[in-house]
């Protein structure tokens, strides 16, 4: 099953794209909640590149890799990737509002389609807010 979440980021598409693919502006926004970091990010964007992030409980109790490779990339427009047998897609779309940003994944079956939906759009929500904290702060 597909599973989709996206949100609107008022930024120009230059910005969010970058935001979106450099390792540090990765570790400052991937995350779902407060009680989780990314301690650690990798981007080798381009066919047959690689991704890694790695993300932890902040008190030390579980963390995990999530890694994969980029199968295509559009700059400013689109990434494919996989991670294991699975597959996800991020689209970029410019309007009138801002950049549409959505992401497009394969379900697992250790979560509830809910808890996949609802994990995935808090982070990409904490995306849009570093975009526009770090626009603000320029």
């Amino acid at each position: 099953m597909k599973i989709v979440v996206s949100t609107i980021v008022a930024a120009p598409i230059h910005e969010v794209w970058r935001a979106y693919t450099t390792p540090e502006d990765i570790k400052l926004w991937n995350t779902a909640s407060a009680d989780w970091h990314t301690t650690a990010a990798s981007v080798d964007l381009r066919p047959g590149g690689t991704f890694s992030s790695r993300m932890e409980a902040k008190d030390g109790s579980f963390g995990f890799d999530f890694a994969g490779e980029y199968t295509k990339v559009v700059p400013h427009q689109l990434i494919e990737y996989t991670f294991g047998d699975r597959v996800g897609v991020v689209e970029f779309s410019q309007g009138v509002q801002g950049v549409t940003v959505t992401v497009t994944f394969d379900s697992e079956s250790t979560h509830s389609e809910d808890q996949q939906r609802t994990g995935w759009q808090a982070i990409l929500d904490s995306f849009a807010r570093h975009v526009k904290g770090k626009l603000a702060s320029e």
